[in-house]
């Protein structure tokens, strides 16, 4: 799939076959519920088919309606192996805490409203995103959550990095077994 000269349209309805929402605020209400710990997995499975399939009736398989989801997710794309090397999950945004930051800078780069535009494309909407110049405040934080600090020597350069990291943290969403466990995994 190549966004510059594919009929994205075309190609998820030739992929799903049945009707299926594209539109960008789909995939963010989905990501958030991926994220909910309080939804267990069976009922998360059934919300987001619920998203995307405006007529879950018309469904035949299951399995392939949550893989369809999955490479909608993926913009089409295949998930890129890691060869070998650790990469980090630490996630740098959230549609949940950092919404006014990514709304005010589709609208000063794009100058797209994501309030009141009718419909947008995930995949649209995930390459504009992934595009946005370093002078929106959103890339200034994610560049913040995601440097390390260990790799800077110079001391007031590092001092500033944790004032912003801590600043513009996440709060932390794991339940408190996922916490025991991975407080218990940095031991092993």
């Amino acid at each position: 799939m190549n966004i510059l000269v594919d009929d994205i349209e075309q190609v998820v309805q030739d992929k799903i076959g049945i009707e299926f929402n594209t539109d960008f605020r789909i995939v963010i209400l989905f990501e958030l519920l991926m994220q909910d710990n309080e939804i267990n997995q069976e009922a998360k499975i059934m919300q987001a088919i619920n998203l995307f399939y405006p007529k879950p009736e018309q469904i035949k398989d299951i399995k392939k309606a949550i893989e369809d989801i999955m490479w909608f997710y993926c913009c089409g794309k295949e998930t890129k192996a890691s060869n070998g090397k650790e990469e980090s999950n630490k996630q740098i945004y959230s549609y949940e805490f950092d919404d006014e930051y990514i709304y005010s800078a589709f609208k000063d780069q794009y100058n797209i409203n994501l309030q009141s535009i009718e419909y947008l494309h995930w995949w649209e909407f995930k390459a504009m995103f992934q595009s946005l110049k370093e002078d929106n405040l959103i890339v200034k934080i994610m560049g913040y959550r995601s440097i390390n600090i260990a790799s800077i020597k110079d001391k007031e350069e590092k001092r500033f990095y944790k004032k912003m990291k801590k600043l513009y943290a996440l709060p932390d969403m794991r339940t408190e077994e996922q916490k025991e466990a991975d407080f218990g995994a940095a031991f092993w």
